[in-house]
């Protein structure tokens, strides 16, 4: 090798050191979809969110195409939108659903922001400060969705996914705020919080005095099958005409690997534009 080659190739190495440097998660995880980090400042919560949003590879902030949004809880880069990006990047340019953005909002207080008010005690030791699930959810309606439609080309319709104490924030965002999204996914929701609120209160919520436009996606693993099943037999008692759901159990699969199991499968479900299977009620209302 001359002297020429050495030098070339040392200032190669150089130059991919440095880059590595500014940003190591191009070393971490060289599969993740390319995309932006942003810091949005609230006003409602008092602090700084990261968001990372990735768009599709055909996306083009200058046409006048319009682009659905599904919005991750979960979704910082060293928690769910890794995983979940790359699968929905690959469904995407396969054509198997349609282009839309994933933006991923990252955790600061994950019990605080997740988790509706309690009254059971051993709810109250999981962690310094829960039950504020109600700011959190004004900032994703009030600050971060005008955000995202300010700087970026999206159409009205929004989705919401989340796991464990994020599939029941996705639950109680549907009972209380049913219109902010028109499709909410929840894998493994923690709906033994408040002692199963939401079932308990599922047949007031749904008593025929409002009109839910929305979709429902939910599942379950052994570890939450009872509460998830307890939800599903009260959807089945009150049902509404324009509210279409569907549950699936999978006693095979763990809390810890329900959601990368049945993401894609899922997001093939809800997006595909093939007509939705609903759950079977028979005999249970």
């Amino acid at each position: 090798m001359n002297c020429l080659s050495r030098m070339l190739i040392s200032g190669f190495l150089i130059v991919l050191f440095a880059l590595l440097a500014i940003n190591p998660a191009i070393a971490a995880d060289e599969e993740m979809p390319a995309h932006l980090t942003l810091r949005i400042p609230s006003k409602l919560l008092s602090e700084t969110r990261v968001i990372n949003v990735y768009v599709p590879p055909e996306y083009d902030g200058k046409a006048a195409d319009r682009y659905p949004v599904l919005y991750m809880l979960d979704g910082g880069e060293k928690e769910d939108f890794s995983h979940l990006s790359i699968t929905l990047d690959a469904l995407i340019k396969h054509k198997t659903i349609p282009p839309m953005l994933l933006v991923g909002i990252e955790n600061t207080e994950r019990r605080r922001d997740l988790t509706g008010p309690t009254t059971v005690a051993s709810d109250l030791e999981i962690a310094p400060v829960v039950g504020e699930s109600a700011s959190f959810r004004e900032f994703i309606e009030k600050e971060l969705k005008p955000q995202i439609a300010m700087f970026y080309n999206v159409n009205s319709h929004s989705a919401i996914i989340g796991e464990s104490l994020a599939g029941l924030f996705v639950i109680e965002t549907l009972f209380l705020k049913p219109d902010l999204f028109d499709t909410y996914i929840a894998f493994d929701p923690s709906l033994w919080w408040n002692a199963e609120q939401w079932w308990r209160e599922s047949s007031t919520r749904l008593d025929g005095s409002v009109d839910i436009h929305a979709r429902l996606f939910f599942a379950s693993s052994a570890d939450t099958a009872i509460s998830s099943t307890h939800l599903a037999d009260a959807l089945c008692r009150n049902r509404l005409p324009n509210f279409h759901w569907s549950f699936s159990e999978h006693p095979k699969l763990r809390h810890d690997n329900i959601f990368r199991s049945l993401e894609k499968e899922t997001l093939i479900q809800a997006f595909s534009g093939a007509p939705m299977a609903e759950s079977d009620c028979s005999g249970k209302e």
